[in-house]
């Protein structure tokens, strides 16, 4: 496939991008506590790949390019465990908004956000719809764990979904970067299940630190995380989100703002 990474291309590459409509990939995660066994670029490092890997398997039936990455994102109630960096609300959306209006300003014209970490789902719809409307430009956001929901439950043996520094999330960075994860660490990889936010049946909502839920820094089992998991996970999630690109996201009848 062609290049794909917005900075490994010249501008006059991705003027001609622009020209083609090309849909701007923007992948955000977090830098925070992962449990005793994973890095704090977990989010991070999983969002940029999937849209690595929705490129490549795009590969051309829908002119694309991938942003850097934003590693930081809404992570308050991991800052207890410590080696957790946040922003608050105002400086995401200034943040988000100064990149697609970038974006926008270098001729690209449909911006799909590519999240990659649960604390950021609830506001990144929010942020999008705001968004939409300051800039006139037709944006969007998924979860890269929503869009391949069903390779999710398929592949995972102890949860229904990604939860955090889980099997899922564990055996995604087996895949990818295994020299990361502290394997002597997996057997204390353990706690209790949860339901991200955004997904919650629970009829109130309160703000709680993530040390009130687990002692571990963990959601979810690790022990059972193994590589060949992660690669299914990976590609699976990559596939759907190239799918819905190729599908198209956007009414034919959009323009550039």
């Amino acid at each position: 496939m062609d290049e794909a990474l917005w900075n490994r291309l010249t501008a006059a590459q991705l003027r001609e991008l622009a020209a083609r409509d090309a849909v701007v990939l923007l992948p955000i995660g977090s830098t925070e506590q992962h449990g005793p066994h994973l890095p704090t670029g977990v989010d991070d490092f999983l969002a940029a790949e999937v849209c690595r890997r929705t490129a490549a398997l795009v590969d051309g039936r829908v002119p694309l390019v991938v942003a850097p990455s934003i590693w930081c994102g809404l992570a308050e109630h991991h800052m207890a465990f410590g080696g957790t960096l946040t922003l608050s609300l105002p400086t995401l959306h200034a943040l988000l908004r100064d990149l697609c209006r970038s974006f926008l300003r270098a001729g690209f014209s449909r911006i799909l956000i590519v999240n990659g970490h649960g604390g950021n789902m609830t506001a990144l719809n929010a942020l999008v719809t705001e968004l939409t409307a300051e800039l006139a430009a037709p944006i969007a956001v998924t979860s890269y764990f929503i869009a391949g929901r069903a390779v999710v439950r398929e592949t995972l043996e102890t949860q229904d979904g990604l939860m955090h520094a889980c099997e899922g999330e564990t055996s995604m960075m087996l895949a990818a970067w295994p020299e990361l994860v502290r394997t002597e660490a997996l057997e204390k990889a353990v706690g209790p299940a949860i339901t991200l936010p955004a997904e919650s049946s629970n009829p109130v909502y309160r703000a709680i630190s993530f040390t009130e839920i687990t002692e571990s820094g963990v959601a979810g089992d690790a022990r059972t995380a193994t590589a060949a998991k992660g690669e299914r996970l990976l590609h699976g999630c990559a596939a759907a989100l190239a799918e819905l690109l190729v599908d198209g996201l956007w009414p034919a009848e959009v323009s550039r703002p």
